[in-house]
């Protein structure tokens, strides 16, 4: 039996949602193979959480606990966490450096990732297709005129480094810009403006499965908000149609797109890709790779179509995750 922490919270707007995340891995983790374990990831306390909701405090200095008279050590960690630590690199590197293997991607994966910037900037050479952008660091001088003339109207305004869609605005109109810019600012210290495509919104999730890299079924999005926000992500004021309504080309396109994503940045584990399909043509958004993991979030979603059920979904993160620690890959 191989002690396995399921790490969730983290230290930002997103922690509520990442709890939810951990506990639905937690329940569907194979109770024969794997004694799981909650671990709070907190900015006031990393504690590990028992079925009675008592606190044991995780020794950072080798991430063991001390639980009912032993000291537990853990054979690997799944990663649950959105946002930062967990989705930036910062767990990775941690759990790297003391030796123990986890289930997302690795600290440059992830903090290459998180940081849409620098994401989009690393894709283009290869002839991913991106909106017209622009971006600004606090502090920086404002010239809107020169921005709204370079990405057009209406545009968005999101932070660089955030997940949820917390502090995303789309602007109509030039009155409104540098409120959606102070909005996001709230959220990070690094904001990006976008220009509006308008097209069918897909999210398609890449996984190794088995070592194989597996492109899931893509998912439409339809949203009855202006775009597809933290509402229409996590109140249901949206539309998740799986496969999506599009043609078996443009499915095979975006496919093929998500998957050389995945290569190109030599990716493991999770990842879910937005897209934006305007004139045939998929432009690339964004791409997360602590993706919600509740019954009802996206790649779940895409899983249960493909035949996955949880159970394996999660399984089969885990037993990567060791094997890598076996072939001494990173460790």
């Amino acid at each position: 039996m191989k002690n396995v922490a399921i790490i969730m919270g983290g230290y930002s707007s997103e922690y509520q949602i990442s709890l939810l995340s951990g506990d639905v891995v937690y329940r569907n983790l194979d109770e024969l193979k794997y004694n799981a374990y909650r671990v709070h990831i907190l900015k006031e306390k990393w504690v590990m959480v028992d079925e009675d909701s008592n606190e044991y405090p995780i020794n950072r200095h080798d991430f063991s606990v001390a639980y009912k008279g032993t000291i537990i050590h853990f054979d690997a960690v799944f990663n649950a966490i959105h946002g930062t630590p967990g989705e930036d690199g910062l767990m990775q590197a941690y759990l790297e450096l003391i030796g123990i293997p986890q289930t997302s991607c690795n600290y440059y994966q992830a903090a290459l990732t998180f940081n849409k910037r620098d994401l989009l900037s690393v894709l283009k050479p290869f002839g991913i297709k991106t909106a017209i952008s622009h971006y600004i660091n606090l502090g920086d001088a404002i010239d809107e005129e020169a921005i709204l003339n370079k990405v057009g109207l209406p545009c968005f305004v999101k932070p660089n480094k955030s997940g949820s869609s917390f502090g995303i605005s789309k602007v109509k109109n030039k009155a409104d810009f540098m409120a959606a810019v102070e909005v996001a600012f709230k959220e990070d210290n690094e904001i990006l403006v976008e220009s509006f495509l308008d097209g069918t919104e897909v999210s398609v999730g890449v996984i190794n499965y088995g070592g194989k890299v597996t492109v899931l079924p893509i998912t439409e999005l339809v949203t009855e908000n202006e775009f597809f926000d933290y509402d229409a992500k996590y109140l249901g004021k949206s539309e998740e149609i799986t496969p999506a309504r599009i043609s078996d080309e443009m499915t095979n396109k975006i496919a093929s797109t998500a998957k050389r994503v995945y290569e190109l940045l030599k990716m493991e584990g999770f990842s879910r890709s937005e897209f934006i399909i305007v004139d045939n043509e998929p432009y690339m958004l964004e791409l997360n790779t602590v993706p919600g993991l509740t019954t009802e979030s996206i790649v779940p979603q895409q899983a249960r179509k493909a035949g996955i059920t949880l159970p394996q979904l999660f399984g089969n993160a885990i037993e990567l995750a060791l094997q890598k620690k076996t072939t001494n890959q990173h460790y």
